[in-house]
């Protein structure tokens, strides 16, 4: 068995969007024979096949929030995974991730008309009823694939389950989808222990920042976030902070600076849902981390040379993620 633990870069690329040079957002930490998937952008697979890393050595797989551009590979992973050495696992890989957040977000103040409701039966499903949802969507395929083809069933193979929070915390989707509070465990095995706390990523809630402590070191994955205590609090003294990065000049640029109400909206959510450049290091900074590895960039080209401004408000090592970059945990 290898001794290595590294955190790879799967994909960097935030939002809703296809890049022709970059995959979406997803991590893997890999410690020695195991590895921990945290979200599934687009490309997921086809980025752990280019990383060597076979989903047979997948254990665990943590969701930071249910936005299609953290989830959209992750249904394949079971049904491409048949035939990637997902066949392999001796146990069903455990994914987690956010619950049912329980009814719709209020409307955008710019918004004129609120718009009908898609599935109002179920309009907010968790990972868990996500699953069964894409479980039963795909049933044609996966019906063949247990007769004709003799593949293991689903179950056997994956298990989603949904994240619960400390009772005591005063989580509310509308009102308080980000109360302070202190990290709790949601994982462990013979490799890691996985903490997570909630982010400011309203109005998706509950979103989840993970850390995964190992004998190694430490690594924290921010999730979509603004500014968040909790998240400094969650990564305090971490080896490697991996945190989503936008650049707020863009922004205003991109949206002309709100001429419209769709304009202003979209200007909202991403300066409050999201981390400017200079705050991704001034947070990292607060949390006492030793490398800053930026992610979810959103834009989602790298020319753009202000991703090194990070560093202005950062005393240890920044990492301008790109694609398939390997950051090795050694603690001294």
């Amino acid at each position: 068995m290898s001794s290595a633990t590294e955190v790879i870069l799967l994909g960097t690329s935030g939002g809703p969007r296809w890049r022709r040079d970059r995959a979406g957002v997803a991590s893997a930490l890999v410690v020695g024979d195991a590895a921990y998937l945290v979200d599934c952008g687009y490309g997921t697979g086809r980025q752990m096949i280019r990383a060597g890393l076979g989903l047979d050595r997948l254990r665990g797989l943590f969701v930071t929030h249910l936005h299609s551009d953290h989830t959209i590979d992750f249904f394949s992973l079971l049904l491409f995974g048949w035939y990637e050495k997902l066949e392999g696992v001796e146990r069903p890989v455990v994914a987690l991730g956010p619950g049912d957040r329980g009814r719709v977000p209020p409307a955008s103040p710019h918004l004129l008309t609120p718009p009908a409701t898609i599935c109002s039966d179920s309009p907010t499903p968790g990972l868990a009823e996500m699953t069964r949802h894409l479980t039963r969507a795909f049933a044609t395929d996966i019906n063949d694939r247990l007769r004709d083809n003799l593949r293991r069933h689903p179950d056997d193979l994956l298990v989603a389950r949904d994240i619960a929070l400390p009772q005591d915390v005063p989580f509310d989707p509308d009102h308080r989808p980000c109360p302070r509070m202190r990290p709790f465990q949601i994982y462990e095995d013979d490799r890691v222990r996985v903490s997570a706390t909630l982010v400011q990523h309203a109005p998706v809630a509950p979103a989840f920042a993970f850390r995964f402590d190992t004998d190694e070191g430490s690594v924290v994955f921010s999730g979509d976030t603004g500014v968040c205590e909790n998240l400094i609090e969650l990564a305090a003294d971490a080896d490697v902070l991996v945190h989503e990065v936008i650049d707020e000049q863009w922004v205003h640029r991109q949206y002309e600076g709100g001429r419209t109400e769709q304009q202003r909206s979209m200007i909202d959510h991403h300066l409050t849902a999201h981390t400017a450049i200079p705050d991704t290091g001034r947070v990292a900074e607060r949390a006492g981390v030793r490398i800053l590895a930026l992610n979810h960039f959103v834009p989602g080209e790298l020319e753009s040379p202000r991703w090194e401004e990070a560093a202005k408000e950062f005393s240890g090592t920044l990492v301008v993620g790109q694609d398939l970059d390997r950051i090795p945990l050694r603690r001294a």
